[in-house]
């Protein structure tokens, strides 16, 4: 395994590496969603809260499947994140990306204004700013890797221009356009299904790889 693959196994789901920052960074994501779900329920209208539930559930994914990937290889994750966190809950994974992530469908969400007719140079709203959202993630990304906080290791997933435009599809739009699609949705019903699928496959692939197989990613 490389090394730093190596440095995120060490410490991972450690809780003495907790630090007290995490509790009021907590707070600030349960008043957020806290506030939206008391709009929701005088509107209802519950979009904004259920983007902030799709892009969780969408990480959630794409972080799991990094850990197996991770484990398959037997090298190395697509990205890992070995330097210091409050808490890492899988190689690629920290509490601070997690709270990020939690609160970025409902950025997303409140961006959008109320009627799905609504353009912007020419796109429809909900996708332009699932690529604006997108190419500014992949930016912050290329920041904390030449920092090296976020370790890629794969020529193909790397700061070329190539390796820019995978991490914006793969990495990034896809969370976004499944917030957009769930916005979309008519139906409530229809809504929480596809929410539930991402969190169902999550959980079941971790039941399998931590749980079954015993694997540590």
């Amino acid at each position: 395994m490389t090394e730093a693959s190596t440095r995120a196994l060490e410490s991972l789901r450690d809780l003495r590496t907790l630090e007290w920052y995490v509790i009021p960074l907590l707070a600030v994501v349960f008043h957020v969603y806290t506030t939206e779900i008391a709009k929701a329920r005088k509107t209802g209208n519950w979009n904004v809260v259920l983007a902030g539930l799709t892009v969780f559930g969408m990480d959630f994914v794409n972080e799991t499947l990094n850990g197996w990937i991770l484990v398959l290889s037997g090298r190395s994750a697509l990205w890992t994140t070995p330097g210091p966190t409050a808490l890492r809950t899988m190689v690629g994974w920290n509490i601070e990306i997690m709270f990020m992530f939690a609160l970025s469908g409902i950025i997303y969400a409140n961006t959008l204004s109320e009627g799905p007719e609504k353009r912007v140079f020419g796109l429809p709203e909900r996708w332009f700013w699932a690529a604006a959202y997108s190419a500014f993630c992949v930016l912050v990304e290329v920041f904390l890797n030449m920092g090296g906080h976020l370790v890629w290791e794969y020529p193909f997933w790397n700061r070329s221009f190539a390796g820019v435009w995978l991490i914006f599809l793969f990495g990034y739009f896809h969370f976004y356009a499944a917030a957009a699609l769930v916005v979309a949705a008519k139906k409530l019903t229809s809504k929480l299904v596809a929410i539930g699928s991402m969190y169902g496959l999550a959980v079941v692939l971790n039941v399998i790889g931590l749980g079954v197989l015993g694997w540590r990613y």
